[in-house]
Formats: structure tokens, sequence, C-alpha cells
């Protein structure tokens, strides 16, 4: 029998949201979520497939309307250009600078999109005094830096790049001498725990460029995600900057697979192609690739428009210097909406359960994921729902109960969820508790075309969002089945 004695931080919010939500389901209307369509926007169309498409930005070109128009209204997911590297945030030693990545993730936060991070720590676009520092020095300002800007935008980041091309160019799948490099061979395992630590909700990458088939390099940083992975050293993704000129490798989505079959997510994260006969192709290939790997979670252009590109001339993006879309555009947005959705149900939702898998459960009423609020792992910690951002706490396994019935756990505390004090009413609250296989932490799981309910043992009710709230934080309850879109849950596998 599972009993509580945790004093209930939360109650007085969650009772308030209770009265208002008496009567839910007499009063509300049935309101089910449409199938998967087709999207008219890169991000809506990615995101129908359970993926983003995102862009780099800069913070001093947020004041052009077109340049920020587009962004707005095309993607879901932003990478700073340069604002959140290492000669950005902390200009001087111990002094540090957000002010210009704040604009671009407050902005991206405010839309709902996702950020991904870049870069913690990476040999170029390194301060000054960096540049002059070595050994156990440098390595103790570097750990400082990623511990101090990973902990200042906890909560904030859906990816982080921790480190930034760190192998060689030589054909031989070497690391890269750089004063990094120099201050000894573990300093990127040290700098991936150091990020853990500061952010454990955010997923953390290797990031690096000509690694986009399968060649000496990419088996290099290949090698190293395997040996991570085995010892236990916490890497979640691996991305790919594809930087591409006129063709794509023939073994891009192979390569992916690999790296996918490791156990970590693939991330598109810097894509841009010359400009030329085969640009609208090559884009559609780079797409119907990463739609072909279930782990590749999205892709992200280094810009908006060809003139906003690093690489002057070769006009390698998706919109031409004015803002016009191009004919890569269209070939991206089609291939978006033609392409596969993991294999899962009409919405991209697996169609049964995996004991061995980690899901994120999406509500089909808001959209947003099951989330352990605040990223506690304190007994009787609220759950609530919050924009998806993968992260740890948006991450659940299915343990077998024995009894066709599962127990749900969070892969950031290790605890299951649980209707508090064995309640049995409407709207009796769900936490977090240890796994002692109460039937008040059994959950039956029914799908139907990709969507999930689940129903607990003790009570008979199922698991919803109470008053179909779209806001982040609201409080996740039970309640009596009625087939609500609050009460339907798609189960996206993430690992």
């Amino acid at each position: 029998m599972t009993t509580h004695t945790t004093a209930r931080r939360g109650w007085a919010r969650r009772a308030a949201a209770l009265l208002a939500t008496a009567g839910l389901a007499a009063t509300t209307a049935l309101a089910l979520a449409a199938p998967a369509q087709a999207g008219t926007t890169l991000g809506q169309s990615a995101a129908e497939r359970g993926r983003y498409f995102g862009a780099a930005i800069a913070a001093g070109r947020m004041s052009d309307s077109t340049y920020l128009g587009i962004f707005n209204r095309e993607f879901n997911s932003v990478t700073a250009e340069n604002e959140m590297k290492w000669d950005a945030t902390e200009p001087n030693q111990g002094q540090f600078s957000y002010a210009n990545g704040d604009r671009i993730v407050n902005h991206a936060i405010s839309r709902g999109m996702k950020v991904r991070g870049h870069a913690l720590l990476w040999h170029a676009q390194q301060p000054g005094w960096a540049q002059n520092m070595s050994g156990q020095s440098l390595r103790n300002a570097a750990i400082n830096h990623v511990t101090r800007v990973a902990s200042y935008y906890r909560g904030k980041i859906h990816s982080w790049d921790v480190v930034n091309e760190a192998f060689a160019d030589d054909g031989r799948g070497s690391r890269r001498d750089s004063n990094l490099q120099r201050t000894g061979n573990d300093w990127i395992e040290a700098a991936f725990r150091a990020a853990r630590s500061a952010d454990p909700g955010a997923k953390l990458c290797y990031n690096d460029y000509n690694t986009d088939s399968i060649n000496a390099k990419s088996t290099g940083v290949y090698n190293m995600v395997r040996d991570f992975k085995a010892r236990g050293v916490p890497i979640d993704c691996v991305g790919f900057q594809s930087h591409f000129g006129t063709t794509i490798p023939s073994d891009y989505r192979a390569n992916l697979q690999r790296f996918a079959d490791l156990g970590v997510d693939v991330q598109i994260t810097e894509l841009d192609i010359e400009q030329g006969s085969n640009q609208a192709n090559a884009y559609r290939q780079v797409v119907e690739a990463c739609l072909a790997v279930s782990r590749c979670t999205g892709i992200t252009v280094w810009g908006i428009r060809d003139t906003d590109s690093w690489r002057g001339g070769a006009n390698p993006l998706l919109f031409d210097g004015s803002g016009n879309k191009k004919a890569a555009y269209t070939a991206t947005l089609n291939a978006l909406n033609a392409g596969n959705n993991n294999g899962g149900g009409d919405n991209g939702g697996s169609t049964s359960i995996d004991t061995n898998a980690w899901y994120v459960l999406v509500n089909r009423s808001s959209g947003k994921a099951l989330d352990v609020y605040n990223l506690s792992t304190a007994d009787g910690a609220d759950i609530v729902q919050w924009s998806r951002n993968d992260g740890n706490q948006q991450q659940w396994q299915f343990v077998a109960s024995g009894n066709g019935s599962y127990r749900v756990k969070s892969r950031l505390s290790g605890k299951v969820l649980d209707v508090y004090a064995r309640s049995t009413a409407n709207g009796g609250e769900v936490v977090q508790w240890p796994d002692l296989n109460g039937t008040n932490q059994q959950w039956s799981v029914a799908i139907s075309n990709g969507y999930a309910t689940l129903r607990n043992a003790n009570s008979g009710k199922v698991l919803e969002v109470q008053g179909a709230s779209a806001a982040d934080g609201a409080n996740v309850v039970q309640y009596d089945g009625w087939n609500g879109s609050n009460q339907q849950w798609q189960l996206v596998r993430v690992g």
C-alpha cells in the first residue's frame, strides 16, 4: 500500500484549478484533434512528424522585420549563431554576459519554440583570456564556464552543443590539437558530466562538420560516442552540421542510422546547401533521410535568407535575399508533408508499448508534454504539462506490473506516476513517488489511432490535463473517462 507523508507544496495551486474544472465532463463538448495533415510552414509540418525545423539567427538582425517575420512564421526551433559561445557569454574571466543570448532565447520561448544551445566549448571563438591559458588552469576555467552557462539557462534549452568540432580533418579520426585537447584527453567527458549536473533536463550533444558520411572522422566520433554510452558518460545526441556543396553523400542516411543505433538522437544542426540545379533535390534528400531515421529529431538551417549566410555567394538557404521562398523551400516543405511519421499511428504516436523504450507523452488537446514540475526528484513532486523539450523530466518508461498494467517511471527521478493518497475522486492529483507497485501506481494503456488513454487500477479514472488547459504548468489529474482530447496522449518514442 502506498502512503504519503510529504507536505504538499503544490496543493493550493491545484485546489484552485479543481474548483474551476468541476463538472468538466458534463459541460465540455468533445473536441478531438484532427489527424495530421499537410503543414503550411516548415515548423508546422515538422511538428506533425514529431520533429522540429529550426533556424540559426543573430540578435543583431532581429530588428529586420522581413528577417524576423520569416523566422516567426516558418520555424519552431532556434539556435543562436554566436550569442551563446564562450567569447560572447564570458568575455572576461568570471564575468558573464547573457543579454544577446537572452534576447534570442526569450523570444523563442515566448512563441513556444525549442532552443538549441550552441556551443559551450569550442577551440574557436574563445575569449582572449582563455586563449592565453593552458593546462589545469584552462581545464578549471572551461568546466566552470560549462557549469555557469548551462546553469543560467537551465530548463530553457532543448539541446546543448556541449562540445563543438573536437575532431581533426586528418583522415585518421584523431582528436583536433587544441588548447582544450592539451588539458587531457578526457576533457570532452568532463564537459558532458558538468553539463548534466548543471542542467539535467537538457539533451547533451556533440556537434561537428565533415561527419555526414561514413569516413574516418565520423568513425572517430562514433567510437567516442560508443565508449561514452558503454561507460555511462552522459551523451544524448550527435549533431551533424551538414554544410553541403551541390550533392549529398550517398551514405548520409546510413551514417545517421548507425549513430542512432548507439542509442543517441541525431540532429541536423547547421544545414545549408550550395545553390545550383540540384539544390532543391538535395534539400529533399536531407529531409527524407531524417524522416527515415526514427531518432533524427530535427533539422536546423544555418540562417534565414541567402544574404544572411556565412557562405557568401553560395546562396545556400531556403529564402533569397529579398525573403522570397526558393524552389528549395518548396521541395523541403513537400518532403516534410510527404514523409513518414516514425511508423506510429495517424499522428506518429506509438501503437504498442515497448518496456525497453523511453517515451514523451504529448497531450492531444494542448500539444504539451507530461512533465515533472521544476525538474524535481522529490517524493510527491507535482506532475504537470509543459512545452515539449524532450528533457529527462519529460521522458517516461512503462514498467510492466504483470497484470496487464504498467507503472510509468520518470527518467529524471526514477519515481513513478502515483495518484496522491490513493484518491478515487475526480481531480485526484497525480504526483511522482517511489515505485511500490501499488494499484494507485498502476495504469492500463489503451491505444487507438495513435493516442493512448491511461486508466488507474485503483480508481478506474483516467489521466488528464485538468480543465483542458493549454498552459505550461497546468495540473495533471485523474478524472472519469469521457474520451476528451485532454485525456488522450501521443506516445512519442525518444529512446
